[in-house]
C-alpha cells in the first residue's frame, strides 16, 4: 500500500494540484487542500483499499477539503457564488467522476509574463513538477531562503494581479513560449539527472512536451525539445548499473528504448521539417549524434558551437571542449576548458580531470577530481569520482 501512495503522489501530485488551482484560483490554499488529500489517503487506503481512480478520488478529496477550509473561515457565502458551488452541498466521491486536466493551464499561468523569468521556472517546478524548494534552489545556484522568497513572491503577484488560469489566445502563445519550454526542460533535467527514484520528474516533461506539441505543431522548438527529451531519456535504463552513475560510451546499448529513439528522431525530423534552428533543435541533433555508433564527434563538436553562438552560454562551452577533446584529443580540450569561468561547476573540474587523467599529469587530475568532490551532492556521482580518485592513488 505504501508503494500506491507513492506512486499516486507522483503521478497525480501535479494534477490534482493544478485542478485546484483553476478551481480556487488561489495557489496557497490549493496547495494545503492537496496536501490535506494525500494525508487523507495515507490514512484510508491502508484501511479501506485504494481507489478505482486515484486521481479523482483524490481531486474531489482535495476540493471537499478547500470548501470546508473556505466554511471554516466564514467566507463560504461568497466564495461560493465565485466558484459556483451550492453552500449545503457536500461533492460525493465518485470513481466515475471525470475532471479536466489542466495542468498545461497551470505551466501557462505560472510562465505570465507579469513574472520575471526565474520566477516562473521557479514556480512551476514547485507546483506543478513537485520539485522541493532546496532542489530548485541548487536547478538555480541561490540560497534555499532565496528561493523561497521568490515563490512567495510570485505567487502573490499574481493573486494581486488576477492573472488568468489558462492557455493564452493563439496570437500571444509564441511570446510566452520561451519561458514554458525552459519550465518543461528544467523539469526534465531534474528527473534525468537523478537517480532513477525521479524518474517521475522526466515522464512529467515528456508529457507536457507532448501536450505542447499538440498545441503547438507549427513551432519547431517544441518539437526540437520533445525530441531531445526523448532521445535522452530513451537511455535511462543503462545510465545507473546497481546505484552508479554509467557514462554514455560505457553504457549498454541493448538497454536503450529503441522505439522511444525513433519517436525522437521523428519528433527532429518535424522540427527541422518547420526550419527550426533554435537551441532546442540543435541540441536535439546533438543528442541523435550521440545515438550513432561510431559516433561523429567533430559534426557533434561543430553543433555545440553553433549551440554556444546561440546561447553564449559557459557550460555548453564546456560540452564543446568534451566533443573537441574527443575529435582532437584531450589537448585541445583542455585549451578551451582552461579558459571557461566556471570555477564552482563541479562538471568543469570533474572534465578537467579526466582530460588531465588521459593526458598523464596524476597530481593536477587527481586535485581537479578533489575539488569536483567538493561540490557534488548526488551519491552516484559521488561515487564515481571516489572510484577516479582511488584509480589515481589518491
Amino acid at each position: 500500500m505504501q508503494e500506491t501512495l507513492e506512486q499516486a503522489f507522483r503521478e497525480q501530485r501535479g494534477r490534482v494540484l493544478a485542478a485546484l488551482i483553476g478551481f480556487l484560483g488561489d495557489f496557497d490554499l490549493a496547495e494545503e487542500a492537496t496536501q490535506e488529500a494525500f494525508a487523507i489517503a495515507a490514512e484510508r487506503w491502508p484501511r479501506d483499499g485504494a481507489p478505482t481512480h486515484p486521481g479523482t478520488w483524490l481531486v474531489t478529496t482535495a476540493r471537499n477539503r478547500a470548501i470546508d477550509r473556505i466554511r471554516r473561515d466564514r467566507t463560504l457565502a461568497e466564495k461560493t457564488r465565485l466558484l459556483e458551488v451550492p453552500e449545503a452541498v457536500q461533492d460525493i466521491m465518485d470513481d466515475e467522476t471525470t475532471f479536466p486536466d489542466e495542468r498545461l493551464e497551470l505551466v501557462f499561468t505560472c510562465c505570465h509574463p507579469a513574472l520575471d523569468t526565474e520566477a516562473q521556472v521557479a514556480l512551476t517546478l514547485r507546483t506543478l513538477g513537485g520539485l522541493s524548494t532546496p532542489e530548485i534552489a541548487r536547478a538555480f545556484l541561490v540560497a534555499e531562503p532565496t528561493m523561497a522568497q521568490r515563490l512567495v513572491r510570485a505567487k502573490r503577484k499574481i493573486k494581486a494581479a488576477g492573472i488568468p488560469f489558462r492557455v493564452p489566445p493563439d496570437h500571444l502563445l509564441p511570446d510566452r513560449l520561451a519561458a514554458v519550454l525552459a519550465v518543461v526542460y528544467l523539469i526534465f533535467n531534474e528527473g534525468y539527472s537523478a537517480p532513477p527514484t525521479r524518474n517521475d520528474l522526466a515522464a512529467e516533461a515528456l508529457r507536457l512536451g507532448r501536450a505542447l506539441a499538440e498545441l503547438m505543431p507549427d513551432e519547431p522548438e517544441v518539437h526540437g525539445l520533445l525530441a531531445m527529451m526523448l532521445m535522452h531519456d530513451a537511455r535511462r535504463a543503462a545510465r545507473f548499473r546497481d546505484g552508479d552513475l554509467v557514462l554514455l560510451a560505457d553504457q549498454d546499448r541493448s538497454l536503450w528504448d529503441s522505439a522511444q529513439i525513433a519517436a525522437g528522431r521523428a519528433q527532429l525530423d518535424r522540427a527541422l521539417a518547420l526550419r527550426g534552428r533554435g537551441p532546442y533543435v540543435v541540441q536535439a541533433a546533438i543528442a541523435s549524434l550521440h545515438l550513432d555508433e561510431p559516433r561523429d564527434m567533430r559534426q557533434i563538436a561543430a553543433l555545440y558551437g553553433e549551440l554556444a553562438r546561440l546561447t553564449d552560454s559557459p557550460v555548453v562551452e564546456l560540452s564543446r571542449a568534451v566533443a573537441v577533446a574527443e575529435s582532437d584529443g584531450p589537448e585541445a580540450g583542455l585549451e578551451i576548458i582552461d579558459g571557461l569561468d566556471l570555477d564552482d561547476y563541479r562538471y568543469l573540474h570533474s572534465t578537467r580531470g579526466e582530460l588531465l587523467r588521459r593526458l598523464g599529469r596524476t597530481a593536477e587530475a587527481r586535485d581537479a577530481f578533489s575539488r569536483a568532490l567538493a561540490l557534488v551532492d548526488d551519491e552516484a556521482e559521488r561515487r564515481l569520482l571516489e572510484r577516479r580518485l582511488q584509480e589515481l592513488g589518491a
